[in-house]
């Protein structure tokens, strides 16, 4: 019983972690305009995110605009792009892979050792899949912190994490979470007798 709650609820843990991760990167707040230094402009706050940037004005107005060329964008853009999109797709088969094995679902027979083994085989997919969630954003994050403190960067182009960042941070660990749960809910096999039995009882049997 506790090992059919066990995959619940890492099954649940990686559904909550890919729908952040979709969340993550859909949003364009990856980055956002910060306002250190001397000129600090409150009218407008600039995003940017995977996909496009966007200008937030006081007055409430919002102008987004799609990256025109994959090859105009730089190296940490277009790696954090494809490694989160890679992961998306490899979490939500380690969740199909998991419902199969799971005790709770009457899919993949009912070998409850094969199933087991079918469930761990899911979680460790969702492992590969958050592990490349959580390379990709720290990938970005490293980019920005070396525009942020380099010297020759402009001060009104420094930017700082945004929160669509944590969004995806947050639902890569929630998914490390629940497919550790799903690759450790495979029981061990139950060892036979070592010994024999003995004639004595066997002959008992007949009696």
């Amino acid at each position: 019983m506790a090992n059919k709650g066990l995959q619940l609820l890492g099954f649940v843990l990686g559904l909550v972690g890919v729908i952040g991760l979709i969340i993550g990167t859909i949003l364009p707040q990856w980055k956002m305009s910060s306002y250190a230094g001397d000129n600090i402009i409150t009218a407008i706050a600039m995003y940017e995110g995977l996909w496009m940037s966007c200008a937030f004005q006081s007055t409430g107005q919002i102008q987004c605009k799609v990256y025109d060329s994959i090859l105009q964008l730089n190296s940490a853009l277009q790696a954090t792009r494809a490694l989160m999109i890679v992961s998306i797709i490899v979490t939500l088969a380690g969740l199909g892979v998991a419902c199969m094995g799971m005790k709770c679902t009457n899919c993949g027979g009912d070998d409850k050792m094969k199933k087991s083994r079918i469930a761990m085989a899911g979680g460790i997919i969702i492992l590969i899949g958050s592990l490349c969630a959580i390379v990709a954003c720290s990938w970005y994050a490293h980019d920005i912190i070396q525009a942020f403190y380099n010297p020759f960067t402009p001060v009104n182009t420094k930017y700082e994490f945004g929160s669509a960042m944590f969004i995806a941070w947050a639902g890569a660990f929630l998914a490390v979470i629940g497919g550790g749960m799903l690759a450790a809910s495979c029981p061990k096999d139950k060892q036979a007798p070592r010994y024999p039995m003995s004639k004595a009882s066997s002959n008992k049997d007949y009696v």
